[in-house]
């Protein structure tokens, strides 16, 4: 013996619903399909969100190998260098940037 009546099905339902729709007003079946759209679409973002950047891309890090054995005055010429390259590229960025006020005519 089936608990539910027996024109229970998902044609049934659609003819149920069809049929209740043709009772109401134009704006009433408007805004109730754009508020089937709209949970539709949320449903679906988040359906699909979880699978996009979920992972991390590879990240290659370089570090410099120096021996054990390195006296304080190569360390020294060292920094020295790193400083005197850090320097030159500072110009470098202000050199393109006041040509880049220049030809905007910037002062």
């Amino acid at each position: 013996m089936s608990i539910l009546p027996k024109p229970v099905g998902p044609s049934a339902a659609f003819r149920d619903l069809a049929a209740f729709l043709r009772h109401r007003s134009r704006e009433q079946v408007i805004g109730a399909m754009l508020a089937v759209l709209v949970t539709t679409i949320i449903i679906i973002v988040f359906l699909v969100d979880p699978k996009v950047n979920t992972q991390p891309d590879e990240q290659i890090v370089y570090v410099h190998s120096w021996p054990a054995n390195r006296t304080d005055a190569q360390i020294a010429a060292d920094q020295k260098k790193d400083q005197a390259e850090m320097l030159a590229a500072k110009k470098e960025k202000q050199r393109q940037f006041q040509q880049l006020a220049n030809q905007f005519g910037i002062k």
